[in-house]
């Protein structure tokens, strides 16, 4: 059925925009990417598996996992950009610096975990299924799409709406102008890192749920497909990543539900290819990208 299939695109774009805003953030106000995102992605879901299965409540362990996620986040900043930041040779030296730091983060959960897949407790959440108009949504699919509105809500916020997100925009613009009027370029690197971090974690908790399946090489095709994503929205934008994301998971969905096996990465690709030759800057992107655009 066409309306359900829609209606499982829309909850998993909810957990691609989640990815994909912490890729952007922080392309947008450093125009690196950091390609230890998945990694850290993978650690939120495997903070809050170590939660749930210590006894502790799966609230508990999504916000802990948010938060864990954010430091090592804030971690991989200071130990793979800081210090090429003040040489100037953040972009490439950042890129072969953060897939280290990458494997770093996965081997130490391939030690943690033993290789296994890892698996919450049956009880963890109820399995619970709503009929509305023909439609079947679950308990889970709610909560991911309830989780992924109200993160991307606060993120609006905090962007367009606090002082916080007027001083990232000032940075993006202009790091030493802005630094002559008071901002803390380090600090605000360190805090946009550990919102992108914090994102990536949440989104990887609602992926572990969802599939119950985690492992330490989970977070490496959400990486892949959140730079699809980026490219797609436009570069260091948060409308477009948004846009894009459902797009995306959209797109995934439904030639996973009505085409062959085999083919759904194929069509995908190829829609970008065509999208993008279209419009080479993305849906959203302008020729300046690399600055986090949206309303001012």
């Amino acid at each position: 059925m066409l309306a359900q299939q829609l209606l499982n695109g829309l909850v998993v774009s909810g957990v691609y925009a989640l990815f994909a805003l912490g890729f952007t953030l922080v392309f947008g106000i450093q125009r690196i990417l950091n390609l230890a995102h998945g990694a850290i992605f993978m650690t939120g879901a495997f903070t809050a598996y170590y939660i749930v299965k210590g006894g502790g409540p799966l609230w508990l362990g999504f916000i802990g996992a948010a938060l864990f996620a954010g430091l090592v986040s804030v971690l991989v900043e200071f130990v793979c950009f800081r210090r090429l930041r003040k040489t100037g040779d953040e972009e490439f030296g950042g890129i072969i610096s953060s897939i280290g730091a990458g494997w770093v983060i996965m081997s130490l959960a391939q030690r943690i975990s033993d290789t296994l897949i890892l698996r919450f407790p049956f009880e963890t959440f109820p399995v619970v299924i709503f009929k509305f108009m023909g439609l079947r949504v679950s308990a889970l699919q709610l909560f991911m799409a309830f989780s992924a509105i109200v993160l991307v809500l606060v993120l609006g916020y905090l962007i367009y709406r606090t002082s916080y997100g007027r001083q990232v925009r000032a940075v993006t613009d202009n790091e030493h102008a802005a630094q002559l009027m008071g901002v803390r370029p380090n600090l605000i690197y360190s805090k946009t890192y550990f919102l992108a971090g914090a994102l990536a974690g949440a989104a990887g908790v609602l992926v572990g749920l969802a599939f119950n399946s985690i492992n330490f090489v989970m977070g490496e095709p959400y990486l892949m497909f959140g730079f699809v994503i980026i490219i797609l929205g436009g570069l260091g934008s948060i409308p477009g990543a948004l846009m894009a994301a459902v797009v995306f998971g959209m797109g995934q969905t439904l030639t996973i539900a009505y085409l062959p096996t085999g083919l759904t990465d194929t069509v995908i690709f190829l829609a970008l290819f065509l999208i993008l030759l279209f419009r080479p800057h993305g849906l959203m992107g302008t020729e300046e990208a690399g600055n986090i655009r949206g309303r001012r």
